[in-house]
């Protein structure tokens, strides 16, 4: 019995090659595009590294894994104020998301300098509650800089304030400096007005003389008025 080439048996068991008909299938459902929004539209980042963080469990006193992702400085464009936020890698679930004030403070973890730790005011679980976190970076050089960055915004934001009460203060002067100005106008214009009041006997006691000049006048005219009578009848005499 021959033999058959390898070669020659894989060509005949070799599929055909699909014909290109140039058909084209119109998909049965359109799908529009969505914009999502991430909430940080309105920020810039200032810090963006790779962490993992824990929480405090005060029950069970304990720490808890709260996710593996990205930890982000985002500073508002507008108002300045600066938020921590922290979302997990794959499922982008918001684990960290607190403001930094004024008199946060950041340390390094005991015996791990690859790790620090701070209290806030946490809002990730819909509700705003106290909860000390840890947060473990992959190098010392990361947990430097985080750290170096939440005293710089937590300094920043206490100028902030002491420039906004500064403000507020001088506002506060001005519009005083402005209630006395008006007080004293007024005060002004109400000694002006008993003045005013004690020139008008003064000129209606100016009338009786007045009165007094008219009868004068009359006598004087009927005065006259003799006199030409007087003579008149000296003439016809």
């Amino acid at each position: 019995m021959a033999s058959v080439d390898p070669e020659h048996r894989d060509e005949e068991h070799a599929p055909a090659e699909e014909e290109d008909t140039g058909a084209q299938i119109a998909p049965i459902v359109k799908l529009e595009e969505v914009a999502i929004t991430t909430g940080e539209e309105d920020e810039d980042a200032l810090l963006d590294l790779k962490a993992k963080l824990y929480r405090f469990d005060k029950e069970g006193n304990q720490w808890k894994e709260r996710g593996t992702g990205t930890v982000k400085f985002l500073k508002h464009k507008v108002s300045g104020k600066v938020r921590l936020v922290m979302r997990q890698s794959k499922t982008l679930k918001i684990c960290a998301n607190h403001l930094i004030i004024a008199g946060m403070t950041v340390q390094e973890h005991a015996g791990n300098e690859k790790s620090c730790v701070w209290v806030a005011s946490d809002y990730a679980d819909g509700e705003l509650k106290e909860e000390m976190f840890c947060i473990r970076f992959a190098s010392i050089e990361n947990n430097k800089s985080f750290m170096e960055m939440f005293q710089e915004v937590a300094e920043s934001q206490k100028k902030q304030e002491e420039n906004t009460d500064a403000s507020e203060t001088a506002q506060a002067l001005e519009k005083l400096s402005v209630g006395e100005e008006k007080s004293n106008d007024k005060a002004s214009e109400e000694e002006a007005a008993p003045a005013k009041e004690e020139a008008a006997p003064a000129k209606e006691e100016a009338s009786p003389a007045k009165e007094a000049a008219a009868p004068a006048e009359v006598t004087e005219t009927e005065a006259k008025k003799d006199d030409v009578e007087k003579k008149g009848e000296d003439s016809s005499a």
